[in-house]
């Protein structure tokens, strides 16, 4: 299973049908299509079946799957007039896989940051639903969450950046507070220099100048089955690339 924010489904369209033939994951969530249009016909020729939630222009998620694919909820509880195309929520093979945007959150001070603390908090609610189901459930996505120090480059220049304030942070220790588990941390305890995000400025990506933002949280019945969590720098070095690149779960 893998996340990738390709920043423009228009744009990285062959990006990710190079990756599928070369990588062939059973499930790939998308984040920041940008666009009204999903090209799943495209996928179909691939073999995966596709479900999306999209906006004009900004947000949106899919979900491509080589298994069938049972629709849950295209919504998160707790806000009836939010119409941010965010939120995924699907069954697949017996695991409840949810594909989550969360919001960015910048300026900080302003209504984005309270509205992304809100958004965590109403995930953090559903979150504790979930646990008391049957169902072991896997959320990925772009959190756009910088757990800790040791997931930026250098902190200092995140230091006023609404992923890196201390409120959006503690929300996501909640999450794991609650028995969630990060798939890479904990895989891989104290290890620096590994990102999922790179500007597209200042040579960033070359040199490493990057943050761990797209993560994926597992119920306890799951952590039993992870295998490994990697993140694939592959594509952010291609030409024209997303500023994110995947991150990629496996199960046994």
């Amino acid at each position: 299973m893998a996340s990738w924010n390709v920043n423009s489904i228009r744009a990285r369209a062959e990006h990710v049908k190079t990756w599928l033939e070369a990588k062939k994951p059973d499930v790939l969530l998308l984040q920041e299509l940008k666009g009204t249009e999903f090209p799943s016909a495209w996928f179909k020729e691939q073999g995966y079946d596709s479900v999306s939630v999209t906006q004009k222009s900004y947000n949106g998620v899919a979900i491509l799957s080589r298994s069938p694919i049972e629709v849950v909820s295209t919504t998160l509880l707790g806000d009836e007039a939010d119409s941010h195309a965010r939120f995924l929520e699907v069954v697949i093979a017996n695991i409840r896989v949810v594909n989550i945007y969360l919001p960015n959150g910048n300026p900080v001070g302003t209504a984005k940051f309270d509205y992304k603390l809100s958004w965590m908090d109403r995930l953090r609610q559903q979150m504790k639903l979930w646990l008391k189901s049957d169902v072991p459930t896997v959320i990925g996505g772009d959190f756009n969450v910088i757990p800790e120090d040791i997931d930026c480059h250098k902190p200092a220049s995140w230091i006023h950046d609404a992923l890196f304030q201390p409120e959006p942070r503690a929300r996501y220790r909640e999450m794991l507070e609650l028995g969630y588990v990060d798939g890479f941390r904990s895989l891989h305890p104290g290890m620096g220099g590994q990102f999922t995000f790179w500007d597209y400025f200042r040579q960033a990506f070359e040199q490493n100048r990057g943050i761990r933002i797209d993560h994926f949280l597992l119920t306890p019945s799951l952590v039993k089955r992870l295998e490994c969590c990697e993140i694939d720098k592959g594509p952010r070095a291609l030409e024209k690339p997303s500023d994110h690149t995947p991150i990629v779960l496996r199960l046994k």
